[in-house]
């Protein structure tokens, strides 16, 4: 049984930014998640925004968090190569009185977040798309946008390259106890003997800590959140653009994204399965209807995708709602070696990189002692993005490499070399949907339409496996059958 001084369920976000944390110093740490890769729960669709932190309840480590959180995202993109881009948000007043917007400028305030409330002409001035019957809004220069899955795959790298261990579809099904201490896990690909455990697994974070006894009546009931996709070359949208937040959302925004594309979305609707990512034709028809009221110029035919994510809300039920309930970040008095987390909501996205200083701190408030490695190297170097180069430099990578020269996606533009690339990445990309993840791959207009037989090709090709065991996203999705005896007679 292999041992570990830190074992870290869940390859999410928190889960990343964790293993990062952990990496600088002289630990020994294993990341395991139970996918065939990593930010593919509720990592995996959300509407990708570094918050500013107006909106959380002050006092709660929602704010706690995002407030901490947000600053660090500057030194993070610089470091880890995340696409990030401060962009500022605006909460928008419609019809309303701008009076509406007072309380939430209060509350900016209390929670240390800088914010102005701009006039309707100005507003307008600054998105020109506007409802035209915009009255004003709050302005929090500090929001930004970011990659969400960059956020959670550079910081891994760097992890691994610091020397954590990571096992993909490896599933936790429960905890090995001496007494009331921890001293390892069991899963599918065997037992794991480690000194602590942070569970850092979203969605399924209720199972855990119940596994190892601790908050028995805690649970986890998804939020799920439906979006739309709008083609860049029909729809651009700089700002992120909130409505006049509700009790329990803070509503349907329009917002730009570090890719170039326009995102609608999302709802808030509770549902029974953590794995219901169905999108439906009432909730794609609420946000559209939404999203019109904010950009009335919005055009059906910029659609290119939907899709939903589902949100780690914890003890929220659908006859009594409480979305103001707070994360759980704790060391349990119920047994050792457990750091709890739980109820990861927006806005753990933001929060993250903060979160994940306070499981250290967490640890050695519970006397576990921390040594630096002299040899930490934080950076982590991001891999060419053909497109976003200029023809120097694009022409420079071809005479070094020609795979950067044969274009595979033709709507985003990515090369042959960008996806060997990931594939032998640090983290490798053993599926179709993991290239594409990695490089926007598949998302244009025609939704990987063309690139699709290419990219099962070079996977089979650069993994030496045959083109029947690729698959979209793990095992059960491969892309191609064997004939059977009835087709081929």
């Amino acid at each position: 049984m292999k041992s570990y001084d830190v074992i870290i369920i869940g390859g999410g976000v928190v889960g990343c930014m964790t293993a990062r944390a952990l990496s600088r110093y002289q630990l020994s740490v294993l990341l395991i998640e139970k996918e065939s890769d990593i930010g593919m729960g509720a990592s995996s669709a959300n509407s990708a925004i570094i918050h500013s932190g107006h909106d959380p309840v002050p006092g709660t480590l929602k704010a706690e968090m995002n407030r901490l959180g947000n600053p660090l995202w500057d030194q993070l993109s610089q470091e880890l190569g995340i696409p990030f881009k401060r962009t500022g948000a605006y909460i928008v007043a419609l019809d309303e009185p701008c009076g509406c917007l007072d309380s939430l400028y209060d509350r900016a305030r209390e929670n240390g977040v800088p914010a102005e409330i701009i006039s309707g002409e100005e507003m307008r001035r600054r998105e020109p798309k506007i409802n035209p019957t915009t009255a004003g809004a709050l302005y929090t220069p500090t929001a930004g946008i970011v990659d969400p899955f960059a956020a959670c795959l550079a910081p891994l790298e760097n992890a691994i390259h610091n020397g954590v261990e990571v096992l993909t579809e490896t599933d936790f099904s429960d905890f090995l106890f001496e007494g009331r201490k921890i001293v390892g896990i069991r899963t599918n690909r065997g037992d794991f003997a480690c000194r602590w455990v942070v569970n850092a697994a979203g969605l399924y974070s209720d199972e855990v800590m119940h596994k190892a006894g601790v908050r028995p009546d805690f649970k986890i009931t998804p939020r799920k959140g439906e979006y739309y996709i709008l083609d860049k070359t029909e729809m651009q949208i700089e700002n992120v653009l909130f409505p006049v937040p509700t009790a329990v959302s803070k509503g349907i925004l329009v917002l730009g994204s570090t890719h170039g594309n326009t995102l609608v979305g999302p709802n808030s609707n509770l549902v029974p399965e953590k794995e219901d990512r169905a999108v439906t034709p009432e909730g794609l028809a609420e946000i559209w209807s939404h999203s019109q009221r904010l950009i009335p110029s919005i055009s059906p035919r910029s659609i290119i995708a939907v899709f939903a994510g589902l949100r780690a809300t914890g003890n929220a039920h659908a006859q009594n709602v409480d979305y103001s309930h707070d994360f759980v970040i704790e060391v349990p008095a119920e047994v050792q070696g457990l750091v709890n987390l739980g109820g990861i909501e927006s806005p753990g996205l933001t929060s993250a990189p903060a979160i994940a200083q306070r499981v250290v701190e967490l640890m050695q408030e519970a006397g576990e002692k921390f040594v630096e490695k002299k040899e930490f190297d934080p950076i982590r170097p991001a891999r060419p993005r053909f497109n976003h180069l200029s023809h120097e430099e694009q022409a420079a990578l071809v005479a070094k490499d020609p795979r950067y020269g044969r274009m595979i996606c033709r709507c985003e533009m990515i090369t042959e070399g960008e996806i060997v690339a990931e594939i032998h990445a640090p983290l490798p990309a053993h599926t179709y949907d993991a290239i594409k993840r990695r490089t926007w791959l598949g998302t244009g207009r025609c939704l990987g339409s063309f690139d699709m037989p290419r990219v099962v090709e070079i996977l089979a090709h650069e993994l030496g496996v045959s083109p029947l065991e690729i698959t979209k996203k793990g095992a059960g999705s491969e892309f191609l059958v064997r004939p059977t005896k009835d087709v081929e007679g």
